[in-house]
């Protein structure tokens, strides 16, 4: 698995690694149990700070996607896919109550409001796909 992080980004460096290894763990590209390069080793990959990786990996561990074992590195961590999802799912109704809430209040009927989202999943899609 290879990681990237770009100078360009508005996003901390830290941040774009955290969402890219997220994202490799929800997909499924790392799997439960499988070790995460070392610190080290991921910094100088990236060409960024030690505390850099340190810190993407602490958020990640408290977020329960990977667990940290002191002398031996960073694993992803057991039915981490699992709570992900759950917790992908529960932001998503979330927004989605928002979003209806606000459909309402501008009068937008179901029928409307589904076609908007059927062209919005449509186009993450395919932004996705390239």
């Amino acid at each position: 698995m290879k990681f990237s992080v770009s100078d360009d980004s508005d996003k901390p460096k830290y941040e774009q690694l955290k969402t890219q290894i997220r994202s490799a763990v929800y997909s499924g590209e790392l799997t439960e149990g499988q070790a995460l390069p070392s610190l080290r080793r991921l910094a100088a990959e990236l060409g960024v700070s030690v505390l850099t990786v340190a810190r993407a990996y602490d958020e990640l561990a408290n977020e329960g996607i990977v667990r940290n074992e002191q002398g031996r590195g960073t694993f992803v961590a057991l039915r981490s896919g699992e709570v992900l999802r759950r917790r992908l799912l529960t932001k998503t109704r979330e927004n989605l109550e928002e979003a209806c809430a606000a459909a309402q209040r501008a009068d937008i009927s179901m029928q409307e409001l589904e076609q908007m989202l059927a062209e919005i999943y449509a186009d993450i899609e395919q932004q996705r796909l390239g």
